[in-house]
């Protein structure tokens, strides 16, 4: 009898120790995970920060940055375990397109965060306050919040704080917001330390899903790739062949295409074929017409000086002390500009359609394209060419598409790597001197 009871109670004890266990760790695995918490905005960003530091690094050194050594990587490390933050799990960052912006961070302890607070409070006063019974550190200038939890820390800019925190505060564990899901369950650059997603309105206006793209950097530059996903098959593939113009070093504007067109021309309701009419509009561009004609070969150079023979007349004395012209040549520098377009048989018709537009225009022998300097013509092959140089530019082969857009000093190089369906990858590179040099880093 002892031992049955004994047994009974045994079993009953060892019921509830394990109803308490299983009570206590479903409790415990409730707790949303910070990806749970994100809200949803047009820019979606993912940051390993210490590896960004680390990569960093060298261009930091490298361009004598002041204070560089704040964004070292052990001082960061260093920094975060001091307020109970944990940098060496990703930190997340949300944009919109107002300009609106928050981020979200680990915590390990947040014990040592009101501390920190409180030090950067002396620094630059703050308020507080409370919503939704939760405490906020905010600076009403610069609507700037700030707000932590045991596991999170959130700071906010912009104007839409209270909807966020409602989202973070009431976030359930595995209840992700979709677009972050898609974009962390995401392939494309995984092993990337900083990741840009957007899928905003912005860009599905122009048939565009979504859109990625990752950082890379060295010494002196960085670089970012790109990957865009349109929402309906592309229209337009890479030819493998084609002429292009040959970079130079003086070049600030750079532009090669080789594309098939020929499906591109059929579909007016592309997106992509909406913004070119749009565009075309504003300085009535005929773009059927040029659709019709181009093969799908562009090569466009911009930038330097090229010398050329001008005529002028000149007055002067003879032996007789009378006036005379006398017609003369000078060599003078004009702005470098180069354009050569494939073209088929429909060419002509196009051309003679932009001269009656005005928007091409014949002086004498040369030729202008609204602002351009005045321009040299001919034909190689399929080829239209135009320079302002005396000489006709040299054409070689070449089936690539990139370009350089040169702004304030800066080139930003962009090539497109393929065109694969409804996908694009590509990348911009560009040096970081210029923009440091303004502060626009630092």
């Amino acid at each position: 009898m002892y031992k049955k009871i004994s047994l009974i109670f045994f079993l009953a004890l060892a019921l509830a120790g394990f109803l308490f266990v299983k009570h206590f760790w479903s409790g415990k695995n409730q707790n949303p995970l910070l990806i749970d918490r994100l809200p949803k905005a047009d820019f979606l960003i993912r940051a390993n920060v210490l590896d960004v530091a680390r990569e960093t690094s060298g261009m930091l050194h490298f361009n004598k940055i002041p204070f560089r050594d704040f964004f070292s990587q052990e001082f960061l490390l260093g920094q975060a375990k001091s307020y109970g933050l944990n940098l060496q799990r990703p930190a997340y960052l949300f944009a919109d397109e107002t300009g609106d912006w928050g981020a979200l961070a680990h915590v390990t302890d947040s014990s040592k965060i009101a501390p920190g607070l409180a030090r950067l409070s002396k620094i630059k006063p703050s308020r507080d306050t409370l919503i939704y019974n939760e405490k906020i550190i905010y600076w009403p200038k610069e609507k700037i919040y700030i707000n932590y939890g045991k596991t999170y820390l959130f700071v906010y800019k912009g104007d839409q704080f209270v909807r966020c925190l409602f989202h973070i505060i009431n976030a359930k564990k595995g209840d992700i917001d979709p677009v972050w899901k898609d974009f962390l369950t995401l392939k494309k650059f995984r092993k990337e330390n900083l990741v840009l997603y957007s899928n905003s309105k912005g860009l599905k206006k122009y048939g565009i899903e979504k859109a990625v793209f990752a950082h890379d950097s060295d010494s002196s530059s960085f670089t970012m790739l790109s990957y865009i996903k349109s929402s309906k098959p592309l229209k337009f593939k890479m030819k493998k062949d084609g002429l292009s113009l040959v970079d130079n070093n003086y070049a600030n504007r750079f532009l090669n295409l080789h594309l098939q067109i020929d499906e591109f021309r059929k579909h007016p309701e592309d997106p992509l074929y909406r913004l070119m009419a749009r565009l075309s509009k504003r300085i009535s561009f005929p773009l059927i017409d040029f659709l019709a004609a181009w093969e799908g070969d562009l090569s466009f150079r911009q930038g330097g000086k090229q010398k050329i023979k001008e005529t002028y007349i000149e007055s002067e004395l003879d032996e007789n002390f009378e006036v005379t012209e006398v017609e003369k040549t000078r060599d003078i520098l004009v702005p470098g500009f180069s354009l050569a377009i494939s073209m088929n048989s429909r060419g002509p018709f196009f051309m003679n359609k932009i001269i009656n537009k005005g928007i091409l225009t014949q002086e004498g022998e040369k030729y202008r394209f609204l602002g351009s300097p005045p321009l040299n013509f001919n034909r190689k092959d399929n080829y239209y060419v135009f320079s302002s140089g005396e000489n006709r530019p040299k054409l070689l082969k070449n089936e690539q598409n990139n370009g350089i857009w040169s702004e304030k000093g800066t080139k930003f190089k962009f090539h497109l790597d393929s065109l694969n369906g409804n996908e694009a990858y590509g990348k911009v590179h560009f040096e970081v001197r210029r923009l440091i040099e303004r502060n626009k880093f630092f």
